[in-house]
C-alpha cells in the first residue's frame, strides 16, 4: 500500500494523530517523521512563506496557515486521539540575542497555546522547544523609556505557572537543555526542551550519540565524534577575493578577518588545510579534506590586473598585518617545495566572537545571514589572496541536520523561495535529528499502534 493524496493517514481511524504547531519550514516535522516513519498529520503556522516550504516537503500533512490561537484543537483533530503534539513557539522575545531590547508580551505568551491543546484534546505526549532563556519567562514591566522589559525580581514566575498548568491537566513534566551536535547534527545549537506525558509512563531522555573528540567516551569508541562545519561546506564554490570587490569590505569585517587569521591559522598548531596548489593543479590534504572536492583554481588574469591586485595586497598587509605576524604566517605555511597552500576558517557576523575552527560543529544558525567562509592562499614568500563568501542556505540546512534532498528553493506550486526566506526558515527551525531522538524515545506506543493499524505501511 502506498500513500497518495486521495488516502492519507489523516483519514485512517485506528491510530493517534501527530500535530506540529509552529511548524515553520519543517524541522520538527522532519525529525518526527524520521522517528515514526510516517507523515505528521497536522501542521500549523501563521507564515505562508514558511508553510509553503513545509507543504513542499510534507505533502501528506494537513496544513493550516493560521494564527495558532485561531485554531480549535478539537475541530482540526475531528475528535481523534492525539498521540504527540509538538510546540516551538517564537523564541526571539526570550532570547539573549535581543539583549536589552523591548519585549512583545503577545509573542512571549505564545507558549500558552500548549495549555489550550492540553485542555481541549489532551495529547498523550507534548514536546516543547525554545531557547535556554525560556526558563526565565516572567512578567514584563515598563522601563524609563516606556518599553516593556522583563522584571528581574519576578524572573521565571510565568514559567513556573506554565509548568503548574500542565501538571494540573494531568501531565508529568520534565525539561532539559540539549545540544544538536550530541545527536548527529553538525551544529552546536543548544536549546531548551520540555517533555510532558499524560499516559502515566516515564519520560525518557535519549542518551547522546556523539561527543567532543577529546572526551574519553569518544576516544574509547563509546560515542562518535561530533560532525563538523567542514563536512557541510560545498568546496566546489569559490570565494571572492577581498581585493577584487567593487565595494570595499567594511572595516569591522576586515578586522574580523585579521583576528581570524591570527587565531585560526597563525596561532593554531594544526590549521585546516583546504588544498595545495602546484602549477595550476589542485590537490587536497587528505587528513583534513577527505571526500571533498576542491574548488577550481582562479581563472587567469591579465598582467595589469595581477599588478593592481599585488599593490592592494601590499597595502592591506602594511595597514592591517604587522611584520612579526606576517613573518610567523609565512614561516609556518606548511608548503610543499615552496608551492602555495590554502587554509580556511569560518567568520561569524554576530556577537563578539571572531568565528570558529572549521573542524568544530557550526555555531548556532540564526534567521539572518551570519556565517562566511574565509580562505587564505599564501606561500613561504607572500600572501597571494584572501577570499570570502557567505555560506549558502543549503550548507546551513545541512548543518542543522536536514536531509540533503530537502527542498528549500521553491514551494509546492513551483514558486521560488528567496535566499533570505531560506536562511530565515533554517534559523527558525528545530534540528530534525534532535527531534527524531526525543520522539523515538517517548513515542514507542505511537509507532507500534500505527504499524499494527495499517499493516506496516511505511512513509517515503
Amino acid at each position: 500500500m502506498k500513500l497518495n493524496r486521495q488516502m492519507t493517514l489523516y483519514d485512517i481511524e485506528r491510530y493517534e494523530l501527530i500535530v506540529d504547531n509552529f511548524a515553520g519550514g519543517g524541522g520538527a516535522s522532519s525529525g518526527i517523521e524520521m522517528a515514526v516513519n510516517r507523515p505528521v498529520d497536522i501542521a500549523i503556522n501563521h507564515n505562508p512563506k514558511a508553510i509553503g516550504m513545509h507543504q513542499t516537503n510534507h505533502p501528506f500533512t494537513k496544513h493550516y496557515c493560521e494564527d495558532v490561537w485561531e485554531i480549535n484543537p478539537y475541530e482540526v483533530t475531528k475528535g481523534k486521539s492525539v498521540g504527540l503534539a509538538w510546540f516551538s513557539p517564537d523564541c526571539k522575545h526570550y532570547s539573549k540575542a535581543r539583549g536589552g531590547k523591548p519585549k512583545d508580551k503577545k509573542i512571549r505568551g505564545l507558549a500558552w497555546v500548549a495549555i489550550k491543546w492540553a485542555a481541549f484534546v489532551k495529547p498523550r505526549v507534548i514536546i516543547l522547544e525554545n531557547v535556554e532563556e525560556f526558563r526565565g519567562w516572567g512578567p514584563l514591566i515598563e522601563n524609563c523609556k516606556g518599553e516593556l522589559v522583563p522584571d528581574p525580581a519576578r524572573k521565571g514566575e510565568t514559567f513556573n505557572y506554565f509548568i503548574q498548568a500542565l501538571e494540573e491537566n494531568g501531565y508529568l513534566v520534565e525539561y532539559r537543555e540539549l545540544k544538536a551536535c550530541d545527536y548527529g547534527a553538525p551544529t552546536s545549537r543548544k536549546r531548551f526542551f520540555l517533555i510532558a506525558r499524560a499516559d502515566g509512563k516515564k519520560i525518557i531522555w535519549p542518551s547522546p550519540l556523539y561527543g567532543n573528540p577529546k572526551d574519553e567516551k569518544v576516544i574509547n569508541g563509546k560515542l562518535k565524534p561530533w560532525k563538523t562545519a567542514a563536512e557541510i561546506i560545498d568546496w566546489s564554490i569559490p570565494g571572492k577575493s577581498i581585493f577584487e570587490r567593487k565595494k570595499r569590505l567594511a572595516e569591522n569585517t576586515i578586522k574580523r578577518i585579521i583576528r581570524g587569521i591570527k587565531r585560526f591559522i597563525i596561532e593554531n598548531p594544526n590549521p585546516f588545510i583546504v588544498r595545495y596548489i602546484d602549477n595550476q593543479e589542485t590537490f587536497s590534504n587528505d587528513n583534513n579534506h577527505s571526500g571533498k572536492k576542491s574548488y577550481k583554481v582562479e581563472q587567469e588574469q591579465n598582467e595589469t590586473a595581477v599588478n593592481d591586485k599585488n599593490i592592494l595586497i601590499d597595502h592591506f598587509i602594511s595597514k592591517y598585518i604587522s611584520k612579526p605576524i606576517l613573518d610567523k604566517l609565512l614561516i609556518t605555511s606548511n608548503c610543499i617545495d615552496h608551492h602555495s597552500v590554502v587554509k580556511a576558517f569560518i567568520i561569524k557576523y554576530y556577537g563578539d566572537d571572531t568565528g570558529q575552527d572549521i573542524r568544530t560543529p557550526l555555531h548556532t544558525i540564526t534567521s539572518k545571514d551570519r556565517f562566511g567562509l574565509i580562505t587564505i592562499e599564501y606561500n613561504q614568500y607572500k600572501i597571494i589572496d584572501i577570499c570570502l563568501r557567505m555560506l549558502i542556505p543549503r550548507e546551513l540546512f545541512n548543518a542543522q541536520g536536514f536531509l540533503t534532498e530537502y527542498i528549500i528553493n521553491c514551494d509546492y506550486k513551483g514558486n521560488k523561495i528567496s535566499k533570505k526566506i531560506q536562511v530565515e526558515n533554517c534559523g527558525n527551525s528545530v534540528s530534525p535529528l534532535i527531534a527524531k531522538s526525543l520522539v523515538k524515545a517517548n513515542s514507542t506506543e505511537l509507532i507500534e499502534v500505527y504499524e499494527n493499524s495499517i499493516e506496516g505501511l511505511h512513509y517515503g
